[in-house]
């Protein structure tokens, strides 16, 4: 069985065992912290034997639960124990924390602090000004502190209050993949056509005339000669160079797409009796 935790009595819970979101014990509930203008309860100070020092949970989405066989009433967070584990180390001055201090917490576990609504209880539930007896209506948001706002029941009221329940769709940011740049090597063919010259031996024959009979008749008239033509051509010769030819890197784009939400939410009805023309509303 299940209740919200916005039902607690806060004084009894120190000292107990918080659990995580799969019913796995956590450690002792150290501290409460409340806001200092709204009174609300917003986080839980953890301290655990598995980790060194205390960490922050946040109350929000967290659950009561009993059974038939325990002995007393659970607080089951919305988180998994490696998360709370993980939560940044703080530094609490004059047992309270900044403003920034929580800036980082709501970061940590993926809300939107410019997204919170201060009329909300936690995470999306509902605040409920009786249910806390305080004599303020909650204004802007104030520093955390560990004080808790006195209790009081309410004074008789001769007015009926009608309330409805509205959603609340807060934004949990979780990891969907991994881009990754892998470099490898591939061997491939290539063919380059290149022109080569080459040396030919050709012969020729010139007629004996005027111009050349000198040198035709300065040796013996009658004798045995060689004459050799060294010949040469062009030979390909490849060789390799490595060439840079571009730079490749990964960026990351923001897209934003639109999800549709649904979920069903109850609300009250007041129905006038004994009056006459009395207009039903809603």
């Amino acid at each position: 069985m299940e209740r919200d935790t916005a039902t607690m009595d806060y004084d009894t819970w120190t000292g107990r065992d918080a659990y995580d979101v799969n019913g796995d014990k956590i450690g002792s509930i150290k501290d409460i912290y409340f806001d200092d203008v709204t009174g609300r309860p917003e986080w839980i100070e953890v301290k655990a034997g598995v980790f060194k020092g205390t960490r922050l949970a946040p109350l929000g989405g967290a659950r009561v639960e009993t059974g038939a066989g325990d002995a007393e009433e659970r607080l089951r967070l919305g988180f998994d124990k490696d998360r709370v584990k993980g939560a940044p180390d703080m530094d609490i001055g004059d047992d309270h924390l900044s403003s920034e201090q929580e800036r980082e917490l709501y970061s940590y576990y993926g809300f939107n602090w410019d997204d919170r609504n201060d009329t909300d209880f936690g995470y999306g539930q509902k605040w409920d000004k009786q249910r806390f007896g305080l004599t303020h209506v909650p204004g802007p948001r104030g520093d955390v502190s560990r004080e808790r706002q006195t209790q009081t029941p309410p004074e008789p009221d001769d007015a009926m209050t009608r309330s409805e329940e509205e959603l609340r769709v807060s934004k949990q940011r979780e990891q969907t993949g991994t881009g990754r740049l892998r470099k490898y090597v591939v061997t491939e063919q290539r063919q380059v056509t290149v022109p080569v010259e080459r040396e030919e031996v050709r012969v020729e024959r010139d007629p004996i005339t005027s111009a050349n009979r000198g040198a035709a008749t300065s040796g013996p008239d009658i004798s045995e000669a060689e004459h050799e033509v060294t010949l040469h051509e062009e030979r390909p010769v490849v060789s390799k160079e490595t060439v840079p030819k571009e730079r490749v890197k990964l960026k990351k784009e923001t897209v934003t797409d639109s999800e549709t939400v649904t979920g069903d939410v109850r609300k009250e009805h007041i129905d006038v009796e004994g009056v006459e023309d009395a207009e039903r509303r809603p």
